[in-house]
């Protein structure tokens, strides 16, 4: 059964936090049983990864088979946004404090939800109580005219100030059909441990009806692309926080966790660095060195980790994307070297069309035991090696386990969720640190 959000518990927590939850403890009761639960999360994962593709290719190349382009500005953003994001978490909205679930992503700046009352077939059909402005006496509506800075342009026209009104209007689209056109407001979110109300700009949504429905699970999205001083709603430069604090929680868990800003949750125990790729502000990169399979070093070319002079290549860490991702010539050697260590479980040929190195459960129960992956950052000490086992390395799909790491033909790297789940992430940017603590949320 799901959760009904509506029943949601928030646990004692700081200011500036708030409860996230893998969205996949609300919309399992769709799907038949956990393989078909797992087959569409990695379906969701190939359409993130693509859509990343998509934005840093040198040439702005797009995967064979999409439809789509992307332009850019700076900061970095799109007129063609992801509609998707793996993990949500709980707000209260309005001085009526509506709770509410919205999607967060990394890898944005967006902050939208939608916004009664609705105009007949222009809104989806949401479970959580819809935010209606008139129903919170701190709303505000902003005015382009009187406070332009606030209504950012862009070569996109995402955002516009309509003379005839004086509305900073949003208009956003998503790859996958959706679409949210509104006005850009402000109003507070409150925080469950002390109430303290802080105001937020968001878009409020009027109009999400595009080729396809978003789900009714959630009333809208959060950005929380890295901090950067001009041009972005991203809550970390709304909130002009260099600390943000996360922890993933593991797929099948049920549990919740915390998100929260200006302090560090965790010891820090394992640190990379941030680097900033200039040209794609948003998003958070890291210096990984080298890659371990147990004891076994992976030869890496420079140029892999290395960024290219269109912004391409780099490694970035991204909630949004399932399985981690390497340059297929790297992936074809990292992938070797882990069937070299493993003795006796035969390869055999697996469910997933994009996980290419399974082997069967044994039908004895006897337990298997698979390599390790060691990710050092910055240079080869225990001190900055990422440690991943067991469910962060492999992925059990009907009745298989499936290496859950994979190649494709692009010159950057991602490391996702699978990877992460469990690990507490403090992004710094003052320090320009990404320090990883196993087990966080566990």
């Amino acid at each position: 059964m799901s959760l009904d959000p509506s029943k949601l518990s928030d646990p004692p927590m700081p200011s500036y936090a708030f409860t996230i939850y893998h969205r996949d403890v609300f919309e399992k009761s769709k799907f038949k049983n956990y393989d078909s639960l797992l087959e569409n999360r990695l379906a969701r994962c190939e359409d993130r990864a693509n859509y990343i593709a998509s934005i840093l290719d040198d040439n702005n190349n797009v995967e064979e088979g999409a439809n789509y382009s992307i332009r850019e500005k700076v900061p970095k953003s799109t007129s063609i946004y992801f509609a998707h994001g793996e993990y949500v978490a709980s707000f209260l909205l309005g001085s009526n404090e509506v709770k509410t679930l919205l999607q967060i992503d990394t890898g944005s700046d967006l902050v939208w939800w939608q916004c009664g009352p609705c105009e007949a077939n222009k809104c989806y059909k949401q479970v959580d109580p819809l935010y209606f402005p008139t129903n919170s006496k701190t709303y505000r509506k902003i005015d382009c005219k009187l406070h332009s800075s606030r209504c950012l342009d862009n070569v996109d026209k995402t955002y516009k100030c309509n003379s005839y009104n004086n509305e900073c209007n949003y208009n956003i689209r998503f790859i996958s059909g959706q679409r949210s056109k509104g006005f850009m407001s402000d109003d507070v979110i409150t925080f469950a441990l002390d109430h303290l109300p802080i105001r937020v700009t968001f878009g409020c949504g009027k109009d999400q009806m595009g080729r396809a429905n978003f789900s009714g699970y959630y009333s809208g999205m959060v950005g929380l692309g890295r901090k950067v001083n001009v041009g972005s709603y991203s809550l970390p430069s709304q909130f002009g926080s260099d600390l943000m604090s996360i922890c993933l929680p593991g797929f099948y868990s049920g549990k919740s966790s915390t998100l929260s800003f200006h302090t560090a949750t965790w010891p820090r125990t394992t640190s990379a660095e941030l680097l900033q790729n200039k040209k794609f502000p948003l998003f958070y990169y890291v210096n990984l060195y080298k890659v371990f399979i147990n004891d076994k070093e992976i030869p890496v070319h420079p140029s892999w980790w290395t960024f290219t002079k269109g912004g391409g290549g780099g490694v970035l860490v991204d909630t949004g994307t399932t399985i981690t991702r390497f340059p297929k010539d790297l992936y074809t050697v990292f992938r070797y070297t882990f069937l070299s260590e493993i003795k006796d479980i035969p390869l055999v040929k697996g469910p997933s069309k994009i996980l290419d190195t399974c082997f069967k459960e044994d039908p004895s129960g006897r337990e298997l035991y698979f390599p390790v992956v060691k990710l050092y950052f910055g240079g080869v000490n225990p001190n900055n090696m990422l440690l991943l086992a067991k469910d962060r390395v492999m992925v059990h799909l009907q009745g298989h386990y499936c290496l859950g790491f994979m190649g494709w033909n692009r010159s950057h790297s991602i490391i996702g969720s699978n990877q992460l789940q469990g690990i507490g992430l403090t992004f710094d940017t003052s320090q320009n640190t990404l320090s990883f603590d196993l087990d966080a949320c566990s």
